[in-house]
């Protein structure tokens, strides 16, 4: 006690050489401070070492002391006052003065006044270290209990197999509480009883057969009610016939506010009972389990799906690949493998489509269905077989795309073609002979009327004949790829020798056929005896279809760097069933009178030669307002290049 050193906060220089005195003289350390503030009293610096404070009426009366002796709680505060009025006695408790020394300072009195406030402060910093220590331990209790709430937590969330996640649950159960016994119980929705789905330490025979009731059990009460029960008796309870317990809890597992079951603990031969303490580490322990359960039984059908969707994908006769939004692949089924190129042990799930692809074309398809867009094309497979590729955009998934095998109906068409150009050959030859006998027949002698009528028809049946045998080779020679020869062109120029042949015809029928084309149109690669066929056709239709008086019009414009064609009439137009067949080969529509001459190949031409130069037909028509035929064709890149479809 001699040791302890005192701060001494006083004005008054005399009184304080007088207390300073005195306290050296009775053992202790007066400090008088060095650096005083504008506001008179010392830095807190000052007050590190100070075992307590003296004040005098002086520094009592400063209005800064009470805020000042609020950041020293901990040191005693003592009063040095000559005479102690009412006002300083009020000041003085005001600001935390435990004890007042007047003069005449005596040793006795200093000395009992300095032990007095020492030690009450000595009891009241064991106070604070007991209160301290005691909140410390619970703070402790409180974090392990979080702590390995949340290794049990961690180790629910992550483990997708209902049977240990259950396992993991009744084990926590038990170490949570220190219980002899842990039981998790399930809702059987179709008899309405609870059934036991894992326990701990539960004696062998009740496991097999333990079922509870919902209306007449403490675990159905749960059920009914959702709110916790505890129980603590001396004597045994019945839970269910030889099940005796002396202190048990149970626990609702509630998902999105319903029961689905009762995680329970029990003691049935320790008399030690439950507290709330151990309800909620119970509750706690429910949540996580009624999550991770849930999550586990999803996790579990989810699966069992993705094998019956693989199992149903294996056996398809079409090849399916499923990419998501970042063109990973989700799934694929083997023959879209072997038409990728893709051994079947190669790991792909997960990996993107760049990385796997080894066909331009099946790149390029779903390339452009992750960009929004649907893409059609036929590709050749490692084994030879050709396959109708389909790529499409998913919102939400991604892209799809199937792999179709046409390969049968390749074949078909080609022999269907090779048969057609066979018997159209074989077919000119004498309808040749034919035609140069009815020329013949005129010259040999007059011929009545009725024999120049007859001559007539055979004229123009032979040369109907003569012009679809042409169609079909043409059709032919196109969808073989044999018209190969392409050169840089003028669209422009094709498109007015195109309408200016035609124009005749056109007049004939007193019909208006207009052309508009655009300046600067790009440059197009192209073979300009097929271009002018196609527009032939289109344009060739549009008079024929369209009655006397109407009006064709031909625009031609570009888009970046795409060529756009359409060809517009006033004619009776097309049903809307039967635009999806007009450039299949023979088809005519149903509002075309017979009499109409036509082979029904003008359009599968058109549709043959602009696939064959990369571009794009489609009709737009309303019955009885028109038709209007639109061709994208791509222009030459600056490089020379042609321009992809952007349309």
């Amino acid at each position: 006690m001699a040791s302890a050193t005192v701060l001494l906060i006083m004005l008054d220089e005399d009184a304080r050489r007088l207390v300073g005195k005195a306290l050296q003289a009775a053992g202790f350390e007066a400090k008088v401070p060095t650096e005083v503030g504008e506001d008179g009293l010392p830095r807190f610096s000052e007050s590190v070492e100070a075992d307590a404070i003296l004040v005098d009426e002086k520094a009592l009366a400063l209005p800064a002391l009470g805020a000042w002796l609020d950041g020293v709680p901990y040191l005693p505060v003592l009063l040095f006052a000559a005479q102690a009025s009412r006002e300083t006695l009020l000041r003085a408790v005001q600001v935390g003065a435990i004890d007042i020394i007047t003069p005449p300072v005596r040793y006795e009195d200093l000395v009992q006044a300095i032990q007095r406030a020492l030690t009450r402060q000595e009891a009241v910093r064991r106070w604070v270290r007991e209160q301290t220590r005691r909140h410390t331990q619970e703070l402790q209790g409180h974090i392990d209990e979080l702590q390995t709430l949340l290794e049990v937590g961690r180790i629910l969330a992550s483990e997708l197999d209902p049977d240990k996640v259950l396992t993991a649950v009744v084990n926590a159960a038990v170490d949570f509480t220190d219980a002899e016994e842990s039981t998790l119980f399930l809702l059987d929705e179709h008899t309405g009883e609870l059934y036991l789905r894992a326990s701990r330490d539960l004696r062998s025979g009740a496991a097999n057969t333990l079922r509870l009731k919902v209306n007449d059990s403490l675990a159905g009460q749960v059920v009914r009610s959702g709110q916790p029960v505890i129980l603590d008796s001396d004597s045994p309870e019945k839970i269910k016939t030889a099940y005796l317990v002396h202190a048990l809890i149970y626990v609702p597992l509630l998902l999105h506010g319903r029961v689905i079951g009762v995680l329970g603990v029990d003691n049935r031969e320790k008399r030690g009972g439950f507290t709330e303490r151990h309800v909620a580490r119970l509750n706690a322990l429910a949540d996580y389990a009624a999550i991770a359960l849930d999550n586990a039984q999803l996790f579990t059908a989810t699966i069992h799906e993705r094998r019956k969707l693989e199992t149903v994908l294996r056996h398809v006769k079409e090849g399916v690949l499923v990419l998501d939004e970042s063109g990973e692949v989700v799934l694929i089924n083997d023959l879209a493998r072997l038409v990728m190129d893709i051994p079947g042990d190669t790991q792909i799930i997960g990996r993107t489509f760049i990385d796997l692809c080894r066909n331009a074309e099946v790149e390029k398809g779903i390339q452009q269905a992750l960009g929004g867009k649907e893409y059609r094309t036929e590709i050749t497979a490692p084994d030879g077989r050709v396959f109708s590729l389909q790529a499409i955009p998913i919102p939400g998934v991604g892209a799809a795309v199937t792999f179709h095998d046409v390969t049968h109906f390749k074949e078909l068409d080609r022999i269907k073609s090779e048969f057609v150009s066979a018997v159209s050959h074989d077919l000119r030859s004498p309808l040749t002979a034919i035609l140069g006998y009815v020329e013949l027949l005129e010259r040999a002698g007059p011929l009545t009327p009725m024999q120049q009528h007859f001559v007539a028809r055979v004229r123009t049946s032979v040369q109907n004949i003569t012009a679809l045998i042409n169609d079909l080779l043409d059709l032919g020679r196109i969808e073989a790829g044999f018209e190969v020869e392409k050169e840089v062109l003028s669209i422009a120029t094709v498109v007015r020798y195109a309408v200016d042949g035609l124009l005749p015809q056109a007049e004939a029928k007193h019909q208006h056929l207009v052309a508009r084309v655009a300046e600067a149109l790009p440059p197009v690669l192209g073979n300009a005896v097929r271009l002018r066929q196609m527009l032939d056709n289109i344009i060739g239709n549009a008079i024929k279809y369209t009655p006397k008086g109407g009006l064709i019009e031909v625009e031609v414009e570009s888009r970046g760097n795409q060529v756009i064609l359409r060809v517009r009439d006033n004619g009776p137009g097309i049903p809307p069933s039967e635009q999806p067949y007009i450039f299949n080969k023979f088809f005519r529509g149903s509002n075309v009178a017979s009499e109409q001459p036509g082979t029904g190949l003008g359009l599968a031409i058109v549709k043959s030669i602009v696939e064959s130069h990369h571009g794009r037909v489609w009709v737009k028509s309303e019955v009885g307002k028109g038709t209007e035929f639109t061709v994208v064709l791509p222009g030459m890149e600056n490089g020379g290049g042609a321009a992809e479809d952007g349309l």
